[in-house]
């Protein structure tokens, strides 16, 4: 309990203190009149309230990542409250509210073409590609996914059906204004998700669980061999504490809110709260089965499912309000990051043709091929779809915090916030496709780990020369 206490209080404070910071050297100014106000087009740029913005952001940033991320993290062990905590606080959160200042002062363009500005247009190029294939896959899972759950909830529904249902929502969601569907049921869905996790919080304090303290950093997880704590636990528990799928969603936002200084609540915020939750379901799945190695046990004897995990804990410890509420973050979650994924993908494919979006025939043009090739994964094997997303997300965030490291070095701002992070996440993806048996399977911790450093210290290199190049271009603006 002593390690979960201090890790929560660590988040809590790091909103309150490194968020100030984070604030001041991105110089947020309420005088600059932000894009929901100077580009407001009644469908995607539209001023919504600061709260309803938050609830948005963090519902679209979360899905089911700082739940199943954090259940499956959990089979490491209390190790995970580490990562959850020290990367929620100095790489999640930094990287979820600079990129999205970045984005807000960038007219809340889409994602790659805020990259290509500081990293080059050969990157915007591959990133813009990459980007689309990841939302894509993103609301792919998140068609099949709840489709799966739903089938085997209301049997006389037929999972296809339930694929159907859900591409319709999506398709109706990514088309009409933001502010019709997402800024209307989206906080509804958000008060939810905080609930079901408040809900737990009080379950753990009464003291009816033992949660593991931090006092090793063993691995638990059944096979430790297969699943090394570096780079596998950093890959695991993604939106618990960093994630490059949050700086896709992030344009959604930066073009809704109101002022710069609001941007510290909307993004900061979402991402500390994403960690608070994912800490609480970490301890709560230790604690439920008595500690992490009866999780592992567990999880694989349900093949590694973590809503059947969702769904015991919540009713076991929360009764059928529990279950009401599992429903709602088990399901809804991932609907919901799915539609955005979707809308995502779109304002990047309209950002990359400057294709107008206000007429709908046009934002159809742009769908309707999307979810035709959304429709297609579902009907590959869940497994292999699955297999990458982690691996994608992580990569798509090394490349946001080079991105944000050139951003705060053109303008002699404390670049090292972004530097570290960098550096860190980079050799971790690196090695993860040395290692992993999911790409190249070399066995040899020394051989991956070499290889990744050779090409963190090739990408450093090169983020250094765009960085000296913006700051010594004389048609830069500071």
């Amino acid at each position: 309990m002593i390690t979960f206490i201090i890790c929560l209080a660590l988040l809590v404070t790091a909103y309150f203190t490194y968020g100030k910071y984070l604030q001041r050297i991105a110089g947020a100014d309420d005088s600059n009149v932000t894009p929901a106000i100077r580009l407001n087009d009644g469908v995607d740029y539209i001023r919504l309230p600061r709260w309803r913005v938050f609830l948005i952001q963090l519902l679209n940033i979360a899905g089911t990542g700082p739940i199943f991320g954090a259940i499956l993290g959990a089979c490491f062990g209390p190790v995970a409250f580490l990562w959850i905590t020290l990367g929620g606080i100095f790489f999640g959160t930094m990287h979820d509210y600079l990129s999205g200042m970045m984005i807000v002062r960038g007219d809340g363009k889409s994602l790659p073409e805020i990259i290509g500005k500081y990293l080059g247009t050969s990157v915007r190029t591959v990133v813009r590609y990459f980007s689309i294939a990841l939302l894509v896959l993103v609301g792919s899972v998140f068609i099949l996914s709840p489709a799966q759950l739903l089938g085997s909830m209301v049997p006389s529904v037929g999972q296809n059906a339930w694929v159907y249902i859900i591409l319709v929502y999506y398709i109706i969601a990514t088309v009409l204004p933001v502010d019709k569907v997402i800024g209307k049921i989206y906080p509804v869905f958000g008060i939810a998700l905080i609930a079901m996790a408040a809900g737990l919080f009080i379950v753990l304090i009464k003291g009816e669980y033992s949660i593991p303290e931090l006092t090793t950093l063993h691995n638990f997880q059944p096979d430790a061999g297969k699943l090394p704590i570096f780079p596998t636990l950093f890959i695991t528990i993604a939106c618990g504490a960093i994630s490059g799928f949050h700086a896709t969603q992030s344009p959604l936002m930066a073009r809704c809110v109101s002022t710069e200084r609001e941007c510290r609540s909307v993004f900061y915020g979402s991402m500390i709260s994403e960690s608070i939750i994912a800490l609480i379901w970490a301890a709560i799945a230790m604690a439920f089965f008595n500690g992490a190695g009866t999780l592992g046990e567990q999880l694989a004897e349900h093949g590694n499912n973590a809503a059947w995990a969702v769904d015991v804990i919540s009713k076991t410890t929360m009764g059928q309000v529990g279950a009401l509420l599992a429903l709602l973050g088990v399901v809804a979650a991932p609907i919901t990051s799915g539609d955005t994924a979707f809308r995502g993908a779109r304002l990047i494919v309209a950002d990359m043709f400057r294709f107008d979006q206000k007429p709908i025939l046009n934002r159809f043009a742009i769908c309707i091929p999307l979810f035709l090739i959304g429709y297609g994964i579902t009907l590959v094997d869940f497994g292999i779809v699955w297999r990458y997303f982690a691996w994608a997300n992580q990569t798509l965030a090394a490349i946001v915090l080079w991105t944000i490291y050139v951003w705060l070095a053109e303008r002699g701002e404390n670049y090292w916030v972004a530097l570290i992070p960098a550096l860190f996440m980079t050799f971790i993806v690196a090695q993860f496709v040395v290692f992993s048996p999911q790409f190249a399977g070399v066995s040899s911790e020394l051989i991956s780990s070499l290889v990744a450093a050779a090409f963190t210290l090739a990408c450093a290199a090169a983020a250094f020369r765009c960085a000296s190049k913006r700051r010594n271009s004389p048609t830069v603006k500071k």
